[in-house]
């Protein structure tokens, strides 16, 4: 029976890319599975003739021998022959993903396997560290305690008692697979015997039980650079999980979660706080003493200053965390208003209001005595209320 045209089995032309050709192969690769079409003897047919089709037209040196001399030029290639070996997929990787990935194969071929006897890095670990605000804001070091698993002194890691050795699986032959036939082609998987190490321990170390790790608990201290904000991370290289078969270590990551201030809201590197200043230092001027992270500043208050009033703070922010500088510090002026009076400080209020103007009047121009009868009732408010 001859055979039909590779080109025409996988529907692609001559002209078809390499990309062409990979993906009309795995369209009718999923269209005639046998695992799709239970029974179906025609359709396991055409599925052995892509397979073959693809074998010959996915590498370049049996296509280039197919486009010239035809099926001659490459027999003992395809899957109708007496030499037809299915495995020839796994140096593509194609077949092996797409049953894989359809049906849950596994590693077909040995395409997708990877044996887990060698080294292997650690696995990574993560610890939640609460700071205060000016910890976040100084900087500091602490130490934090971590639970994890080390290698194993005592056998360094091997999980064999000491003068003894893992011995080559007999399974899997050293390998860490076993392969065996399954319908038309050779399926792979890890070896059960020792789990994909390649090798069986005989005599476990007493320490570990074989395992080459012990749970412990470790002292770690950790530096925390100023400036560092919530969400924030810091890699502790190394000081995770320990890899196995001489594997390099995991790294621990450590999350800042700093408190809130009580006076102090922070925005990246600013901060932002509410100062209340008495209704005399906000009408007449004066000073007033701002918290800072260093220490209270003395601020100039301007005469007439209005309440929601924003005062700017150059450099007195938190410190950025990568070394560049710090933010400015904005203190928002709130003006305080008594809540009790003596009698004689309201007397003065009530005066002061007075002579101040009210809410609906017709303007006049400004004289300086009322200027000055102004003045000298601020100043003895101001002498009242300190």
């Amino acid at each position: 029976m001859s055979k039909r045209d590779y080109y025409e089995v996988l529907e692609v032309t001559k002209t078809s890319t390499d990309t062409e050709v990979k993906s009309s192969y795995r369209r009718l690769a999923m269209k005639f599975h046998p695992d799709r079409n239970p029974g179906d003897d025609l359709a396991e047919e055409k599925f052995k003739e892509c397979a073959e089709a693809y074998s010959v037209l996915a590498d370049a040196q049996k296509r280039g021998a197919y486009d010239r001399f035809g099926h001659a030029g490459v027999a003992g290639a395809g899957g109708g022959n007496p030499g037809f070996d299915p495995s020839v997929f796994a140096e593509f990787g194609d077949f092996a993903d797409i049953l894989g990935n359809m049906f849950g194969f596994g590693d077909l071929f040995g395409a997708g396997g990877r044996r887990r006897g060698g080294p292997q890095r650690g696995a990574d670990l993560r610890y939640d560290l609460e700071i205060s605000f000016e910890e976040s804001a100084k900087g500091a070091e602490t130490s934090i305690q971590i639970p994890r698993h080390e290698t194993c002194e005592s056998c360094s890691g091997s999980g064999s008692a000491k003068g003894s050795s893992a011995s080559t699986c007999p399974g899997c032959k050293g390998q860490g697979q076993v392969r065996f036939q399954q319908g038309f082609f050779t399926v792979a998987r890890t070896c059960p015997q020792c789990r994909g190490a390649g090798k069986i321990i005989t005599k476990p170390c007493a320490d570990c039980r074989g395992a080459g790790n012990i749970a412990r608990e470790r002292k770690i201290t950790v530096k925390i650079p100023a400036g560092i904000a919530t969400g924030q991370q810091l890699r502790l290289m190394g000081e995770g999980e320990a890899g196995s078969a001489g594997g390099p270590p995991g790294h621990l990551y450590v999350v800042v979660h700093v408190h809130d201030h009580e006076f102090f809201r922070r925005d990246g590197v600013n901060l932002f706080c509410e100062i209340p200043v008495n209704f005399t230092t906000v009408a007449l001027g004066g000073e007033v003493e701002i918290p800072t992270l260093d220490g209270a500043e003395k601020v100039k208050i301007a005469e007439g200053t209005q309440t929601g009033t924003t005062l700017r703070l150059k450099g007195k922010g938190m410190p950025d965390v990568n070394g560049r500088g710090r933010g400015d510090l904005f203190a928002t002026v709130q003006v305080q208003t008594p809540r009790k009076l003596t009698k004689d400080q309201r007397k003065l209020i009530e005066e002061l209001g007075k002579a101040l103007p009210q809410d609906k009047f017709e303007p006049r121009p400004r004289g300086e005595d009322d200027a000055q009868n102004e003045r000298n009732l601020f100043d003895r408010v101001k002498d009242m209320f300190g």
